[in-house]
C-alpha cells in the first residue's frame, strides 16, 4: 500500500469516507468523487479499487433509494419503465466499451456539464418545486433511459448530474424527486458493474464492507437532510459535484497543460463553485434556520399570553 497503513487505522479511515461519500451521494450523488479517490490514496490497484468501490456504492445507493421510497417519492410504475429501457442501453454501452473508442465523449461530457452548471447557476428557480413536463414520460424514458444507459455503459462519470438534469429539466420534478430517482437508476449500473467486478476478481472485500459500513449510514443521514432541505441544500451540493466532475474530465481527457490552461482561462470559478457554493449556501440555511428558531420563540410566549387571557 502507498502509506502502508495499518488495518487498525485504515478501516476506520475507511469506514468515515464511507459515511461522508454516502451522504453527499444520497442528496445529490458524486459520492464516488470522494471514495475512489481514497481507495486510490492508500495504495489499493486501480482495477481493485474500480471494484471496491463500485460495491460499497451499489450498497449506500440502494440504502438510500430504499428511504426515498418509504418516503412516498418513488413510484414502482415510473421506475420500472427508467429502469426497463436503462438495462438495455446499459448492457449495449457496455458492449461497445469494448470495440469503440471513448475519446470524443471524454471531450464532449465536460462541455455538456459546463453547459448544465452554467444553466443550472443562472435558473435559480430550477428544481425548486414540481412544475409541468416538457415532454411525455413515456417518451422521455424511451429516449433518456436507453441514452443515459448507453452512455453508462459505455463511459460513465456524470451519469447522475445527466440524470438529475434530466429529470428536473424536462420532467419537471423538484430536485428530491430527481434525487430520488437518479439513485435508483444508477443502482442499475452500479449492480451490473459490481457483478463484472466481482466475476474478474477485483473486488477487496474486506475494505468493500467497511466503507459500506459508513455507508449505510451516511445513505440514511443524506436522504433526511435531502428531504428536510429540499432543493436548498441538493441545488449547491449538486452545483459542486458537477463542477468537481467538470475539473476531474477535463484533466483525464485534456491532459496537465490543457487542464492548466482552462484555469488560467476562466480563473478558479470552478474550484470557488465547489468550495465555495456550499459553504455559502450552508451557512445562509443554517443563519435562516436559526432566525425562523429566534421568531418562534418570540411568538410563543405572546400567544400563551393571549391565550390565558
Amino acid at each position: 500500500m502507498l502509506f502502508e497503513l495499518p488495518y487498525h487505522f485504515l478501516l476506520p479511515l475507511l469506514f468515515l469516507t464511507g459515511l461522508v461519500a454516502g451522504t453527499v451521494d444520497a442528496i445529490a450523488g458524486g459520492g464516488g468523487l470522494i471514495s475512489l479517490p481514497m481507495l486510490l490514496g492508500v495504495g489499493v490497484p486501480p482495477q481493485v479499487a474500480l471494484g471496491t468501490n463500485k460495491l460499497q456504492g451499489a450498497i449506500g445507493t440502494f440504502v438510500a433509494s430504499y428511504g426515498y421510497y418509504r418516503q412516498g417519492l418513488l413510484s414502482l410504475n415510473t421506475i420500472y419503465k427508467g429502469l426497463m429501457w436503462g438495462i438495455f442501453g446499459t448492457i449495449l454501452g457496455a458492449v461497445a466499451s469494448q470495440v469503440l473508442n471513448s475519446d470524443i465523449l471524454r471531450k464532449i461530457i465536460p462541455l455538456l456539464l459546463l453547459a448544465i452548471l452554467i444553466y443550472t447557476i443562472f435558473s435559480p428557480k430550477l428544481g425548486s418545486e414540481d412544475r409541468g413536463p416538457k415532454i411525455n414520460e413515456f417518451w422521455f424514458y424511451i429516449f433518456f433511459g436507453f441514452f443515459l444507459g448507453l452512455y453508462d455503459g459505455f463511459f460513465g462519470p456524470g451519469t447522475g448530474s445527466l440524470w438529475v438534469f434530466s429529470l428536473t429539466f424536462f420532467l419537471g420534478y423538484n430536485f428530491v424527486k430527481a434525487s430520488a430517482y437518479t439513485k435508483v437508476f444508477n443502482l442499475k449500473s452500479s449492480l451490473i458493474a459490481t457483478l463484472c467486478f466481482a466475476f474478474g476478481g477485483n473486488i477487496d472485500y474486506t475494505l468493500a464492507l467497511c466503507m459500506a459500513m459508513g455507508q449505510l449510514i451516511g445513505g440514511r443521514i443524506g436522504v433526511y437532510f435531502a428531504i428536510k432541505n429540499g432543493a436548498r441544500l441538493i441545488r449547491p451540493i449538486f452545483i459542486s459535484v458537477v463542477s468537481t466532475t467538470i475539473i476531474t474530465l477535463l484533466y483525464k481527457s485534456y491532459g496537465a497543460d490543457s487542464f492548466l490552461r482552462f484555469l488560467h482561462t476562466f480563473g478558479l470559478l470552478p474550484a470557488a463553485l465547489f468550495f465555495g457554493v456550499p459553504v455559502i449556501s450552508m451557512t445562509i440555511l443554517y443563519l435562516r434556520q436559526s432566525k425562523r428558531r429566534r421568531q418562534r420563540q418570540e411568538v410563543d410566549p405572546a400567544t400563551e399570553v393571549h391565550e390565558s387571557i
